[in-house]
């Protein structure tokens, strides 16, 4: 197999996160692996195992607004590959993106071998023109076209390097804290402002401990955010130490864009807060439990907008605080009631649960018998979560009472009508 192998994911970090599995496949037939990333890459790629160094190239035919493309960049790629030639390249990409404008540049530089999958005739610029579903998981499809060119697949879950993350306590105040993320690059897929601020006062009310998170260029939407209810981080962090935060979170709440898929990365479970302008069951985190809320059938379905063409951009913003709440539940860590089984499925290999709507396939890890739980713990953590899910008396009921009537809300419903049921009311 190659020495020495190119993985190319030129658009930003979600993306590149995705196709960690299939780097770490090149990785284990390959020497050295080169990461070739765009800007907005860079930092993910400098953050997954199995790759030994990254070379940026800011790509005009793959980022909005695109940049100009100029000889003198050109030049400069063609150098940085020629200083250290890969023997082979894989080059990953989305279903919208061609890989032949790469492809035609590491022939260029002397690349002998390359991989990539292509819709369109790829004349002499591909060795390996692979073919897939295009309603491919986006990291499944990665994994497809690296199997394609000879590096059989060594795991599915979306992983980073533990070891490069910095010790974070200080700004997180230790354990027990829940990260909200609000904010996307595409507008069409993150809450309003307002929304936004409103459902972290109603997770704060909840008694969640909330830290809002975002990028240099998002400060002024985290400080909204978060206002008087939260901690603002917004600014404060690079893509290390973001991964470190959210390592450390009880969950995530984030819509479609890369924190989220960078949680899954380190394991933490996410809510999230999804805009159908593309598919959820290509684009949705992956490998870690997951609940998906919004409309996936709304009117901007598979429509790719950057701005929401809907007025009051419904599909996110009408999703209510009680469904992030319930989902919240559905993920927190302790176990669940003592015999109860799971009421999840595995569709996909990719663990969504899905609550609003009810479409998008299902599945969480099983939850573990914690040891040395006493009865009056075993009811206090229920009791909480009543108190959270808005059922009132949820400290004087019954635990048979209380579980059942938990067990009737669901997003919608009326907590003192579930309440009334699980009593034998009608």
């Amino acid at each position: 197999m190659s020495r020495h192998v190119l993985v190319a994911r030129l658009d930003s970090a979600g993306d590149v996160l995705l196709t960690g599995p299939a780097v770490r496949a090149v990785a284990a037939r390959a020497d050295t692996v080169t990461f070739l990333a765009g800007p907005r890459g860079r930092a993910a790629a400098a953050l997954l195992p199995g790759v030994d160094r990254v070379v940026d190239f800011h790509a005009a035919w793959v980022d909005v607004p695109p940049p100009s493309l100029t000889s003198a960049a050109v030049d400069r790629l063609l150098a940085a590959l020629r200083d250290d030639l890969p023997d082979a390249a894989v080059i990953f990409t989305s279903f919208h993106q061609s890989p032949l404008p790469l492809a035609l540049l590491l022939r260029l530089a002397g690349v002998r071998h390359i991989a990539a999958i292509s819709t369109d005739y790829p004349g002499s610029l591909l060795d390996v023109r692979h073919r897939v579903d295009d309603d491919l998981p986006e990291s499944e499809r990665a994994c497809s076209l690296a199997e394609a060119a000879g590096y059989p697949r060594v795991g599915d879950r979306l992983r980073i390097r533990g070891d490069l993350l910095p010790d974070v306590t200080e700004c997180t105040g230790g354990p027990g804290y829940l990260v909200v993320h609000p904010g996307a690059a595409v507008p069409a897929r993150r809450m309003s402002v307002a929304r936004s601020r409103s459902l972290v006062a109603a997770l704060v009310r909840a008694d969640y401990r909330v830290l809002v998170t975002g990028g240099p260029e998002e400060t002024k939407l985290t400080a909204a955010v978060a206002d008087s209810h939260a901690t603002d981080l917004g600014g404060q962090t690079d893509l290390a130490r973001l991964a470190a935060i959210l390592r450390g979170a009880e969950a995530v709440v984030a819509p479609n864009t890369g924190p989220a898929h960078m949680a899954a990365a380190v394991g933490t479970p996410v809510v999230s807060l999804f805009a159908p302008v593309v598919p959820a069951r290509r684009w949705a985190p992956h490998g870690v439990p997951v609940i998906v809320l919004g409309d996936q059938h709304a009117p901007c379905a598979g429509t790719r907008a950057r701005d929401c063409p809907v007025p009051g951009h419904p599909c996110l913003n009408a999703i209510t605080d009680h469904a992030v709440l319930h989902a919240l539940r559905r993920l927190e860590r302790p176990r669940p009631p003592s015999g109860r089984p799971s009421r999840s499925v595995r569709t996909a290999g990719n663990p969504v649960v899905s609550i609003e709507p009810p479409r998008v396939s299902a599945s969480r890890d099983a939850d573990e018998e914690e040891p040395g739980m006493t009865d009056h713990d075993d009811l206090r953590a229920p009791r909480r979560e009543g108190h959270r899910a808005g059922i009132p008396g949820a400290s004087k009921t019954t635990e048979q009472q209380l579980r059942e009537t938990l067990d009737e809300v669901v997003p919608g419903a009326d907590p003192t009508q579930a309440k009334h049921e699980a009593k034998g009311g009608t």
